[in-house]
């Protein structure tokens, strides 16, 4: 094949994802920018990310076959490593066809064998760790798939190798450009107007706040009731209970299971409390704004509660522990963040400056130079 030939195959990557939205949402920004850039990209993923068809071109989503490993329930093993088998020659297959340059594994389960598949097939290939620990799929990528580059959102990274940590690159997290398109300076309230709070979290963060901000609430003063408008997400089985607790306060309320116009609502808070899961620390950066993060109690590994002490290290934050918050400290605390218009401007510039909007161009430049290495390797006289 003459070289011409050979970089026009080279202009397909593949990236391999798991099938929930803080895996897909950083794949779905690289693809963008490398499409905008001439690249060719498809995604391999489970069963859950072809809902996503819609936001990649038209052909390049695919289903690989994949499982969890459940390590505490050994006698499913056998039948879950038969799955990543079967994706794992899926895969070759595809390689055959699509010929990519390089592979970018997102983590979760599903990305694990495009990843092993890659080493096989002798493809260049990354890692992309979301969180500020190390997911198993992508420490199993970084190590048995011998993945070249581990793409890092957050300082410090636990969980990889001292050997592993010299592959590390800091790029930060992608995130959606409507994420980007709502950033805009942040303009703390005076006393007298107007206070936006904002509460969301998962489906166990929603639980719990739709529990706790109730009585929360309870306990403010009314100098702080009197100014306060509050956008909460809920379960829907809550929504109603929690809208009518604060009409009870006095308080305007949007409450609602899901909110399709999100970074919007974060750009217009002037503080948000929130679980801190890497999507959710990622946009709240970009977009510059304070934060009481609430990490996920039993969240693996602990990686929210690393990724709220890295924003909070930073300055852009404060980090409160579930099992010891109580209604009445946390009104102390919001209290006084409500009438402090320095910290909280403080505070929102430290965000910021922790927030990369650039991820996703980062990330791209990563990509590009493995398949550059990859091409000059392939074209080099023998």
């Amino acid at each position: 094949m003459e070289s011409s030939e050979k970089a026009e195959a080279g202009r397909t990557i593949v990236l391999a994802s798991g099938g929930t939205g803080g895996h897909l949402f950083p794949a779905q920004a690289l693809a963008s920018v490398l499409e905008a850039r001439d690249w060719k990209v498809h995604l391999f993923t489970d069963k859950r990310g072809l809902e996503w068809q819609d936001r990649f071109r038209d052909g390049t989503v695919q289903e690989i076959a994949s499982s969890t490993l459940t390590f505490g329930k050994p006698w499913q093993l056998p039948r879950q490593a038969s799955q990543l088998i079967s994706g794992f020659r899926q895969c070759l297959d595809q390689f055959k066809l699509l010929t990519p340059q390089v592979v970018v594994g997102f983590g979760g389960y599903p990305s694990l064998p495009v990843m092993m598949a890659a080493r096989y097939a002798g493809i260049s290939s990354m890692v992309h760790e979301q969180n500020a620990v190390a997911g198993r799929a992508n420490r199993i990528a970084a190590g048995l798939g011998n993945a070249r580059v581990i793409a890092s959102s957050f300082e410090p990274l636990y969980g990889f190798s001292a050997a592993q940590m010299k592959r590390v690159k800091l790029t930060g997290n992608p995130v959606r450009k409507q994420v980007i398109d709502a950033a805009r300076p942040y303009n703390a309230p005076p006393a007298d107007a107007l206070f936006n709070l904002l509460v969301f979290g998962g489906s166990q963060g929603a639980q719990f706040f739709s529990d706790f901000m109730p009585k929360m609430i309870a306990e403010l003063p009314k100098a702080v009731l009197k100014t306060l408008r509050v956008a909460q997400q809920c379960r829907p089985e809550d929504v109603d209970t929690v809208r009518q607790a604060y009409e009870a306060a006095g308080v305007t309320a949007l409450c609602k299971s899901f909110f399709e116009d999100m970074p919007e609502l974060i750009a217009r808070s002037h503080l948000v409390i929130c679980r801190s899961g890497a999507s959710s620390v990622a946009e709240l950066g970009v977009i510059g704004r304070p934060a009481i993060y609430v990490p996920l109690p039993h969240s693996l590994d602990n990686d929210q509660l690393r990724n709220a002490q890295s924003m909070e290290k930073a300055g852009g934050g404060w980090v409160m522990l579930q099992n010891e918050m109580t209604p009445q400290e946390t009104a102390a605390v919001f209290t006084r963040l409500r009438f402090d218009e320095a910290d909280l401007t403080r505070t929102a510039l430290a965000a910021s400056a922790h927030g990369r909007p650039n991820a996703a161009e980062l990330l791209a430049d990563e990509v590009e130079k493995l398949a550059r290495e990859r091409l000059s390797k392939d074209t080099a006289p023998e």
